[in-house]
């Protein structure tokens, strides 16, 4: 995959947890580095998947999707697992064509979102899941204020379009942040901590791997 024009792409590193409706929030206090957590941050995300009929990008392990609302509302394309993290690009919703369709009609593709994919999959892109999703974050921030992770509490209403299936459900995602460790002892040493506060909190290790297979039931 290529950036594309206007086109800026990063890596996360995160984990992702499964709680109960009623679990309640961990105890950071002994995360190394995190001294204080930050107020609460509401954002409502509505996520369209989209794929060829033959699941091209699927099968290479690539998700490509438009997100609105949140810090990061546009276009996104992940890439496969590679290492600690996945390579996410993101476009601004101001590359569509036509910025004001129809919300709930199926996107279209912006090109320069088709040529980042070109070398996977070409259209049509027909819908393939949404996901709407109340987000609670929190900055895990260190004695100098900067954030070390962000910590989301999500609550998820899903369809598969292919299917009709709806699902919901309710997960925790801890994402490294620019003041987190970079080497792999102390990144192992952060996810350990994290690991132990959320599953006394009540959370255990995701099921799936990512909302998108949850939602097509992987």
């Amino acid at each position: 995959m290529s950036a594309g024009p206007n086109g800026s792409s990063n890596v996360e590193v995160e984990a992702k947890y499964d709680v109960d409706d009623d679990t309640p929030l961990p105890d950071w206090s002994a995360v190394p580095g995190v001294v204080a957590v930050g107020d609460p941050e509401p954002r409502d995300l509505d996520a369209r998947y989209l794929d060829t009929p033959a699941a091209d990008l699927a099968r290479a392990g690539v998700a490509m999707r438009r997100r609105t609302g949140g810090p990061d509302a546009g276009w996104h394309v992940k890439g496969p697992a590679e290492g600690a993290g996945r390579t996410e690009t993101q476009w601004p919703l101001d590359a569509e064509v036509d910025p004001d369709a129809d919300p709930d009609a199926d996107p279209v593709v912006p090109p320069a979102v088709q040529d980042a994919v070109a070398a996977i999959a070409r259209p049509p892109f027909v819908a393939l899941a949404r996901l709407r999703n109340h987000r609670t974050a929190y900055s895990l921030r260190d004695a100098e204020g900067r954030e070390v992770a962000e910590f989301v509490d999500d609550r998820v209403r899903a369809r598969d379009e292919r299917r009709g299936v709806e699902s919901s459900w309710r997960e925790w995602e801890v994402e490294l942040g620019a003041a987190a460790p970079t080497d792999d002892a102390g990144r192992e040493a952060f996810f350990a901590a994290v690991d132990a506060a959320v599953f006394a909190a009540g959370g255990r290790p995701a099921a799936s791997g990512s909302k998108l297979a949850r939602t097509l039931g992987h």
